[in-house]
């Protein structure tokens, strides 16, 4: 039976996890493939390759920390995979939320892309995020009611 402090360490490591791969995919697709958007779109292009670098530094380090936690879990046989899957995509659709309201629209950093109507984007990302998150929801809780099942039946 896992004790509180292997359930938050399986709950930080999928968030964390979570964070740093939608991160990545972010820099990686948004950034550098299609070149809609920099981390920061209020400067010069310089400014721009800087703030993605230093996202792009905060992503993997997410994602590693988030790895480095799994294998402790997996070492010491605590790791819940259903709570662990769902604190990622909980942190996953959380940033990407995050990035869409608070990023995008609330501080101006950037736009997901330039020169189109944003509505069908924005609407989009936003969906997206709340759909990732509420799936992470669900595998949270399914985790959640199969430890109180096997503490109901201790």
């Amino acid at each position: 039976m896992p004790t509180p402090a292997a359930r938050r360490k399986n709950l930080v490591s999928g968030l964390l996890f979570g964070l740093g791969v939608i991160g990545f995919l972010d820099e990686v697709v948004f950034h550098q493939l299609l070149h809609w958007h920099h981390f920061y779109d209020r400067g010069t292009t310089a400014a721009g390759l800087v703030s993605d670098g230093v996202f792009h530094a905060f992503s993997w380090f997410a994602t590693i920390a988030g790895l480095f936690l799994f294998a402790d879990l997996r070492r010491r046989h605590e790791l819940r995979r259903r709570l662990w899957a769902g604190a990622g995509l909980l942190g996953a659709g959380a940033f990407q939320l995050y990035d869409g309201l608070v990023q995008h629209k609330l501080l101006g950093l950037h736009q997901i892309r330039y020169d189109v109507d944003l509505f069908p984007y924005d609407i989009g990302w936003n969906v997206t995020a709340v759909l990732v998150m509420l799936a992470g929801a669900i595998l949270l809780f399914r985790g959640w009611q199969a430890r109180d099942r096997l503490e109901n039946d201790a």
